[in-house]
């Protein structure tokens, strides 16, 4: 019961901060106060101060089109796709800055990107007076989130039950509720008590997914390497428990920390931005989440206690194929974080769409990672194969 109590707390902490300031503006008003910015980093430009014009591109971004929630309104209400479509133009923009590009030039790249906001701004103040739509994006919002970390814990849990190592799920839970804690800290202290830039939010958010990227693919190559029921029946009679009391134990711990932690802060925001834009609609985003809440429950019900029953071998290679491909999609949204921040670089890759739930984005700073990682996988996964089947026929 206990542990059913924290699974029920993690999203109710996830909604303890959005009762915060109240926007009256219209997201028209914001996007007007974005072009103001983005009109003087022209002028700064055209003067010749292209570092103080890049400066004035970040207060737009950071200052307005993230402190005001717009991309959290776009993300929740038009596409991710959209929303990282802006982010690079602003990118672009920095990038040709930077590169002392043309007036011209720039000022092009400023205007559409100005057009996609008013286009936005438009199709979001329709939408404020509809509390269906204000449910929904609530309910969406939480599910959406919720459901990578959830992957991860009911996967962890599962594979320490199949271990018979049940009782060491408490470590799993609670480091879920201490990333919950931390999250909620963490958006918190960067929305009220500290004047901490919109930059440092974005590396500490790709800082994080890319730790949770080492440490998922070294778990999931762990588990390949365990799919064969006589190399895990080895596994266990010579070394789980020594393992499992010591080191192995704190990465799963450590795995589910930082999926939920991600996931909480960026939860908390994506709440904050919700409810500034709500005009009396509140009780649609507290019924939203109440759904999501009860979904994300069965979610995780249906993974802990689903999983239990696949035979060995299908769910070590199942698990690992899932830790896979969020490491992958961690990759990706980790170093479109960073060029957020402007600590990574922006180059276009041609061709290449927006996948926001898969993390891949059209940058070769992002595919390239993921790229190696796919190569690094296949090649453990048949590093694992002939290991295994040295180790069987050596009668091992």
């Amino acid at each position: 019961m206990r542990k059913w109590l924290l699974i029920l707390l993690v999203p109710l902490l996830f909604a303890f901060s959005t009762n915060t300031v109240l926007a009256t503006k219209t997201w028209g008003h914001v996007v007007s106060d974005m072009e103001k910015v983005l009109n003087q980093s022209l002028t700064v430009y055209k003067q010749g101060d292209d570092e103080k014009a890049r400066e004035l591109v970040n207060d737009a971004y950071f200052g307005v089109f993230e402190k005001d929630g717009m991309e959290r309104a776009v993300m929740s209400n038009i596409s991710g796709k959209r929303a990282s479509i802006e982010e690079y133009k602003i990118s672009a923009i920095r990038k040709l800055m930077a590169n002392q590009a043309p007036v011209a030039q720039v000022e092009k790249e400023v205007k559409d990107l100005v057009v996609m906001l008013r286009e936005d701004a438009v199709q979001l103040d329709g939408k404020q007076q509809n509390p269906t739509e204000i449910f929904l994006a609530s309910l969406l919002i939480l599910v959406r989130e919720g459901f990578e970390a959830i992957l991860v814990i009911g996967a962890i849990i599962a594979y320490l039950i199949k271990s018979g190592n049940a009782a060491k799920t408490r470590i799993v839970y609670y480091s879920s509720l201490a990333a919950i804690l931390a999250s909620f800290a963490t958006a918190v202290a960067f929305q009220q008590l500290f004047s901490i830039s919109g930059a440092n939010q974005e590396i500490l958010e790709g800082a994080t997914m890319l730790l949770a990227v080492v440490v998922l693919f070294s778990v999931s190559h762990w588990m390949v390497g365990k799919a064969e029921t006589r190399a895990w029946q080895n596994y266990i009679e010579g070394k789980v428990q020594e393992s499992l009391s010591g080191g192995n134990t704190w990465s799963l711990g450590a795995a589910a920390f930082l999926a939920v932690y991600r996931e909480g802060a960026e939860t908390v925001l994506f709440y904050q931005a919700l409810f500034a834009d709500a005009d009396g609609q509140q009780g649609m985003i507290w019924g939203g989440f109440a759904v999501g809440c009860v979904a994300l429950v069965v979610i995780f019900a249906l993974i802990r206690f689903g999983s239990v029953r696949i035979p060995l071998k299908p769910f070590f290679l199942g698990t690992s194929v899932l830790m896979y491909l969020l490491s992958i999609s961690f990759a990706g949204g980790g170093v479109k974080e960073l060029q957020e921040a402007g600590v990574v670089g922006v180059t276009p890759a041609p061709g290449v769409g927006t996948i926001d739930l898969l993390g891949i984005y059209p940058t070769w700073e992002t595919l390239v990672p993921q790229f190696v990682l796919m190569l690094l996988a296949i090649g453990g996964v048949l590093y694992q194969r002939r290991k295994n089947k040295s180790q069987l026929s050596a009668g091992i």
